[in-house]
């Protein structure tokens, strides 16, 4: 209790000792105690419930106290009651003042937003709110798509099926507008309370337009590189540095450099041939024989200087485009052995993985710092610019690998110590495996 609280009690219970105290002395002196006792204190109570139920009455009816009391002689409990009724009012008035001004720049805000910004009831998947960026790139109305099935509304995009997936929706990076189809638009689903969702689409024409314009830049420029690089191996082949002794260090780094050019170009031609195709072809990958070539390439890349390793645990095929997992599993066993001194191990390992499988690729090389792991997919991005030079890596291999396993609906997962060497693993679906033909296997596309 406060102590302006404790006061007033202390004062009207100072009250009622008096009244009742006169009361006593009156009775006294007429000769009536207790008729006129009993007759104060039933004044007494009645005033009190009187007053109680004022304040009832006030409360139920809500009715807003004008002023607070500001007699000094009136500062009894019940006139400190109403002024902690007031104080309570005004305080819930300020709080109800700074909660609408906070709604309306909330509102404003979002109305500003180039984003369409849709609030979305989770069950029912109906609009509970947009802003005026969603009439623009969704076209919906105000108010008529208030609670309307947002499913139907964005038709003909198929989005139901996406909201269902609630959390584990993965975002929508290219979808056309319901209402202007050259619009590409990116869509994204945030869960932010158990009953509404947000979804934010954005406009990525632009995006979308510049990175077509740098994927045609790409493909042109490393295209018509191949012809001069070409003429450039021809020339250094028909250099003998027996001719000239003094020149067989820089014909031999001139061959080098040049070789690694043209695979930086291949590299960079099979990149832009991914990010070109939708989908790959749907054809039965015999294992069996990849890692039979994987294995062997593995060690003309060594030389003898590593142990290679294969197990295949699984007994399964994949479905997918061989071409392209041999172009991805060939990165992989390639980068093991570039970064693994000599006299370690490399270990190619195929094995179920649930309801589908794993392609391994384990080695006991240098490691990868955990900083680097979460940029170790981006084109030319390196975790040792020196040591990759070395090794003759252009910084895309791993890039290759995310996008064909992509195109497969597959993921990449790296696990490494420094020191202690990494593992690559290449994760697909059920979907994606077979049971291994028991006919006699025919050499692979990879291996001819």
């Amino acid at each position: 209790m406060s102590p302006r609280a404790h006061s007033a009690w202390l004062k009207t219970l100072g009250t009622l000792v008096a009244v009742l105290l006169a009361a006593v002395v009156l009775g006294v002196l007429s000769g009536q105690l207790w008729p006129v006792v009993t007759v104060t204190a039933l004044g007494i109570v009645a005033w009190h419930y009187w007053r109680l139920h004022g304040v009832l009455s006030r409360l139920t009816a809500r009715q807003r106290l004008v002023s607070p009391p500001i007699s000094p002689s009136s500062n009894g409990i019940w006139n400190e009651l109403d002024r902690l009724l007031y104080r309570s009012q005004a305080e819930m008035r300020n709080r109800k003042r700074r909660l609408i001004d906070m709604l309306r720049a909330y509102r404003a805000a979002a109305a500003a937003l180039p984003d369409a910004i849709v609030v979305v009831e989770r069950n029912s998947q109906r609009v509970q709110w947009f802003n005026e960026a969603a009439t623009t790139l969704l076209g919906l109305q105000y108010p008529d798509d208030i609670g309307a099935a947002l499913g139907e509304r964005l038709q003909p995009l198929s989005v139901s099926h996406w909201l269902s997936a609630g959390r584990n929706a993965e975002p929508l990076m290219d979808e056309p507008s319901p209402i202007a189809p050259d619009v590409r638009l990116s869509l994204r689903l945030i869960p932010y309370s158990e009953e509404l969702w947000l979804l934010v689409a954005r406009d990525v024409s632009k995006l979308m337009r510049l990175e077509q314009v740098r994927r045609d830049f790409v493909a042109n420029v490393s295209h018509e590189l191949r012809t001069p690089l070409t003429v450039i191996h021809g020339y250094l082949d028909m250099l003998d540095p027996a001719d000239q002794p003094e020149w067989a260090p820089m014909l031999a780094e001139m061959q080098r450099q040049s070789q690694r050019m043209t695979q930086l170009v291949e590299d960079l031609l099979t990149i832009s041939r991914l990010e070109a195709q939708d989908r790959l072809p749907d054809e039965s990958v015999a294992m069996a024989p990849m890692l039979t070539t994987l294995k062997r390439e593995a060690e003309a890349l060594s030389h003898q200087r590593h142990a290679i390793v294969i197990e295949d645990s699984a007994q399964v095929d994949l479905w997918g485009s061989t071409k392209e997992l041999h172009s991805a599993f060939s990165n992989l066993v390639s980068n093991a052995v570039r970064y693994t001194p000599a006299g370690g191990t490399i270990t190619i390992r195929f094995a179920r993985d649930g309801d589908g499988a794993v392609l391994q690729v384990r080695d006991s090389g240098y490691g990868i710092p955990p900083a680097h792991l979460p940029r170790i997919t981006e084109r030319f991005y390196r975790v040792s610019t020196s040591r990759s030079r070395e090794t003759g890596g252009t910084g895309l291999g791993l890039s290759i690998v995310k996008h064909v396993l992509n195109l497969h609906q597959a993921r990449l997962e790296i696990e490494s110590q420094v020191g202690l060497g990494s593992t690559f693993s290449s994760h697909f679906g059920a979907e994606r495996v077979h049971h291994r033909d028991r006919r006699p296997a025919l050499v692979s596309s990879a291996s001819q």
